[in-house]
């Protein structure tokens, strides 16, 4: 007894120091404490009481077999997130553990969140990207254009599956002539991407197809992931065929879509671009056979104009001549009026001394023993000069 009361005395008697914390303080240090240590940090584990908020902002559990942590993710990091964020998801998470002083919890302040598997997919996926870019698999100079209302489309898809069901629909809506080859094949899984490949080879070496449609439905990364690998690539790169790719939904991208001749958003919309609408193109057809015409028409009053100037020109061309002989009748009257044959007639002689025969005109044109030829009206004669005088 007498033990327990010096202990007791000793403690009441002896000044201690003691540090009294206030649950504000005790929750900031320790606050401090976890983003000092934890400020960058992955957390895999399942997602489970998941919540959207009306503010936008998500909040779940994070969780494991023993073990579960408290995650918020503020709707200004979750605006980018490309998938469905759902009870249940086996996902990574990025971010920093804090304390929430409201309740004097720990959470996990969510920066970046991926599904499970998704990371190494991605690396993957952005290392066989830069392989085939150097090697000059994405170059738009290689790419083939798609040919104008193909006789003949293949096909590479699932059988039962929704893209092939969407790529039929669509081409008997817009043209019921298009003749159609499928080659069925897995589109996902571990053995998807060489039966895909050799679907895509078995077109080339039978040579019958103007164009190929490689197409799939929407899904995860991990669904689509035959088309990124490196066998389908080659594939398509080969092709003497130009291929369009059809690959999930809008905002899926593959690896396939980059080597690809054509990239189409959607199977239908891969339908819509490789055959045109047959109702369009009788509209077509009917608007250019109209311009023709048109154009035939607009020449006739051209034409009718030309033969008018042609008649005009030929009444002009005649007067002109016509005017042209009567004034050079007139001109050769006056010439022969006036010319030696015309004095002739009148019953005058022409002289000319020989051999030049030189138009006499003066006495002085000649010498005693010239010879002169002198022409007549009938005929002529010569003569030689006796005498010659004024």
């Amino acid at each position: 007894m007498s033990a327990c009361t010096k202990n007791y005395s000793r403690v009441v008697t002896e000044p201690l120091t003691l540090q009294v914390y206030s649950v504000s303080d005790l929750t900031r240090n320790i606050r401090f404490s976890l983003e000092e240590n934890f400020s960058d940090v992955w957390v895999e584990g399942e997602v489970s009481n998941f919540k959207l908020h009306t503010s936008g902002h998500m909040y779940f559990s994070l969780k494991d077999a023993e073990s579960q942590i408290q995650c918020v993710m503020f709707r200004r990091e979750n605006q980018m997130i490309g998938f469905e964020l759902k009870e249940g998801l086996k996902a990574l998470c990025f971010g920093r553990v804090s304390v929430y002083p409201a309740r004097g919890s720990y959470q996990l302040y969510v920066a970046r969140i991926e599904p499970k598997g998704v990371g190494s997919l991605q690396l993957r996926f952005e290392e066989l990207k830069e392989k085939l870019r150097k090697e000059g698999f994405f170059d738009i100079a290689r790419k083939r254009p798609i040919p104008f209302l193909p006789r003949t489309i293949g096909v590479v898809t699932s059988i039962d599956g929704a893209a092939l069901r969407d790529i039929l629909h669509v081409l008997e809506r817009r043209f019921q002539n298009a003749h159609i080859v499928i080659v069925p094949t897995l589109v996902q899984g571990p053995t998807a991407a060489p039966l895909v490949a050799e679907a895509i080879a078995d077109l080339n070496i039978w040579n019958q197809v103007d164009v190929i449609l490689l197409a799939r439905g929407g899904g995860s990364l991990e669904d689509l992931w035959a088309f990124n690998e490196e066998v389908v690539a080659r594939a398509i790169f080969e092709s003497q065929i130009p291929i369009i790719s059809a690959i999930g939904h809008e905002v899926d991208t593959t690896i396939a879509d980059f080597v690809a001749d054509l990239r189409a958003a959607t199977p239908s919309a891969a339908a819509e671009i490789v055959m045109p609408e047959k109702e369009e193109l009788v509209l077509r057809i009917q608007a250019l056979k109209e311009r023709a015409i048109q154009a035939l028409r607009s020449f006739e009053v051209p034409l009718q104009r030309l033969d008018e100037l042609r008649k005009s020109l030929s009444g002009v061309l005649q007067n002109a001549v016509l005017f042209k002989k009567e004034r050079l009748s007139a001109l050769m009257g006056k010439l022969e009026a006036l010319g030696p044959l015309s004095t002739l007639q009148r019953g005058f002689s022409v002289s000319v001394k020989l051999p030049d025969e030189n138009v006499i005109t003066s006495y002085r044109d000649v010498k005693p023993g010239d010879i002169v030829k002198t022409k007549l009206k009938t005929g002529f004669f010569t003569s030689q000069v006796k005498e010659v005088g004024s």
